[in-house]
């Protein structure tokens, strides 16, 4: 038998049995006492259960070697985290704030590329605090659209995106007004130098990362149950919220937040009105579910954006949620849900304009 008590645990299963216990644990964050007790919510509120543990195995396990970083999504059509941007493509990859990398690709015609260097996970610290941020709008592009960017906490000349020596994650994120006619930017990333090959499954690294991918799951699932429950104590609304948090939480450093909670009968609207829209790269407005997930945008117009809203002759936009159509532009489709959280992004904008919701009563015949 191993001395190694932590080779140990893999050998009598008991780390594997920590690895269950954990996930039952994250299932009381569906169970909270102040979550929607219908069925419909909590059979969703499962399922994002079951997508966070898939999400949080890929990070955690199979792209987790800092020495031989990959990049892959952590949040994408069916696996949503967050008030995840419908209008993003998401790409991660794992790295240590102790090394460096080189991220080489091509521009794309993508409308907007942010990209971040991030400190602790929502497993461990309950947060992603940001060390480095590089976007579009600062890249130096050579006149093919190629481009290369260094990673490192020493500055460098050109592309330098900073790294802390705690630094653990990078995030891209490709922001897009029209996913049809865009092209998306192609990255790859390395380490710099380059090591030999990755070592064959470490026991004891295993166990380890088996851990984190649990936790991942249980912290995450509790830090938006707890952003859900705070947006629902003011419902109907988009108050202006701490931008500082959703910086710690990992947003992007050129975007302002709004988050709310809606709950709508039959026969009721959620008007938001955007008094002004100022210079900016975009914006958008989405419709998630309690769990803060996305609605499906693949099947309905659960968003809208820069491109795709229709605007009122002074320029300001007037977005309609509702559970049917009330032939009205902006409309957007509650999709089969009767409450959840919404989301408002300013992304690089000159100016921050307050969105303001409020409910109307529909006409019987819409």
């Amino acid at each position: 038998m191993s001395a190694d008590p932590a080779e140990e645990s893999l050998v009598d299963g008991s780390a594997w049995a920590e690895f269950c216990e954990t996930l039952k644990r994250a299932g009381q964050q569906v169970l909270r006492p102040e979550t929607p007790p219908d069925p419909f919510t909590r059979a969703e509120g499962f399922r994002y259960l079951s997508r966070l543990i898939r999400a949080a195995l890929e990070s955690c396990v199979e792209f987790a070697d800092p020495g031989f970083p990959v990049f892959y999504s952590l949040a994408h059509e069916t696996i949503k985290i967050g008030a995840d941007n419908p209008d993003n493509v998401y790409l991660n990859a794992r790295v240590d704030g102790r090394l460096e990398y080189r991220i080489t690709g091509s521009r794309g015609t993508v409308h907007y590329l942010g990209i971040s260097t991030k400190a602790g996970s929502y497993g461990t610290t309950g947060c992603m605090e940001p060390t480095g941020f590089i976007d579009s709008t600062t890249l130096q592009l050579a006149p093919d659209g190629t481009f290369e960017i260094v990673l490192s906490a020493r500055p460098r000349p050109g592309n330098w995106l900073a790294m802390a020596p705690e630094t653990e994650m990078l995030l891209v994120r490709q922001t897009f007004l029209d996913r049809r006619r865009e092209i998306p930017a192609r990255l790859e990333i390395e380490r710099v130098p380059r090591g030999a090959k990755p070592r064959p499954l470490e026991p004891v690294e295993f166990g380890a990362k088996l851990g984190s991918a649990a936790r991942f799951g249980e912290g995450t699932a509790r830090l938006f149950a707890d952003g859900a429950h705070s947006f629902a104590a003011h419902p109907n609304q988009l108050p202006p919220q701490d931008q500082r948090r959703y910086q710690a939480a990992g947003g992007d450093a050129s975007i302002h937040y709004y988050h709310g909670y809606w709950v709508l009968a039959d026969d009721e609207a959620l008007v938001v009105d955007v008094p002004r829209v100022p210079a900016c790269e975009t914006w958008n407005f989405q419709l998630n579910n309690y769990w803060m997930e996305s609605l499906d945008y693949r099947y309905h117009r659960i968003h809208v954006n820069k491109h795709t809203a229709a605007y009122n002759p002074d320029g300001s936009a007037t977005l309609v949620v509702a559970h049917r159509d009330p032939d009205l532009p902006n409309w957007l489709d509650t999709a089969g849900h009767r409450l959840g959280t919404m989301c408002f992004r300013w992304i690089r904008a000159h100016e921050i304009v307050h969105p303001r919701a409020r409910v109307v009563k529909l006409p019987a015949s819409c």
